[in-house]
C-alpha cells in the first residue's frame, strides 16, 4: 500500500532529482518564469516555496541554508536582493502554475511555473487596468433624466436626382479628361 508516500520520484534517482530541482529552482528565481511539465512543476513548487519563505529573513544562517539547497551564488543573491522584498508581506503561495496544453512529441502535459508577484499582466499594474466597482443597475435619477429628454429625429438624406446618378462627372471647360 502507498499510504503517505507523497513525494513524486519523477523516474530519477535521489541525487539526480535533487540536482534537477535545484537547477530548476535557481532558473525560476533568476528568470521569474519557467516552462516545464506539470509533474515537475508540482514537485518544484514544494521544493522552492519553503526557500522563498526562508528568504524573508535576511540573515547569514538563512542564506547558508538556501545556498545548501540551490548551490548557486547568483540565484541566492537574486533571491535575497530582489525577490524577498517583493514577497515580504505575502503569507504564502509565492508561485503559480498555468497549464498550457500538451507537448507535441510525447503528449506530456506542459505548464508555466511563475512567481506570483512578477507577472504584471495578471497583477493589473498597467495603465489599462479597470477599477473595481460594484455592478448595479442604473439609478432612478439617470433613468428619469433619460426619459425627460426629447427624442431626436433622425435626419433623412435626400435622394440624388436620377439624372446625376448614371451620368459621368462634369469636367470643367478647357480640360481634356483623357489626358
Amino acid at each position: 500500500m502507498r499510504h503517505q508516500r507523497v513525494i513524486n520520484h519523477l523516474g530519477r534517482t535521489s541525487a539526480h532529482r535533487k540536482s534537477m530541482l535545484a537547477n530548476m529552482a535557481s532558473s525560476l528565481i533568476l528568470h521569474k518564469r519557467i516552462t516545464t511539465t506539470t509533474a515537475k512543476a508540482k514537485a518544484l513548487k514544494t521544493y522552492v516555496e519553503p526557500l522563498l519563505t526562508k528568504s524573508k529573513e535576511d540573515s547569514t544562517h538563512s542564506r547558508r541554508v538556501v545556498f545548501s539547497y540551490l548551490q548557486d551564488k547568483g540565484a541566492v543573491s537574486e533571491l535575497f536582493r530582489e525577490v524577498s522584498p517583493k514577497i515580504a508581506d505575502r503569507p504564502g503561495g509565492y508561485t503559480r502554475i498555468l497549464k498550457i496544453g500538451n507537448r507535441i512529441g510525447d503528449n506530456a502535459e506542459m505548464c508555466i511555473l511563475e512567481l506570483v508577484d512578477y507577472n504584471e499582466a495578471m497583477l493589473g499594474g498597467g495603465e489599462g487596468a479597470k477599477q473595481k466597482g460594484r455592478r448595479r443597475r442604473t439609478s432612478k435619477k439617470e433613468s428619469t433624466a433619460k426619459a425627460a429628454k426629447p427624442a431626436t429625429e433622425k435626419v433623412r438624406k435626400t435622394a440624388e436626382p436620377e439624372a446625376k446618378r448614371g451620368a459621368e462627372p462634369e469636367v470643367p471647360a478647357g480640360e481634356n479628361p483623357a489626358e
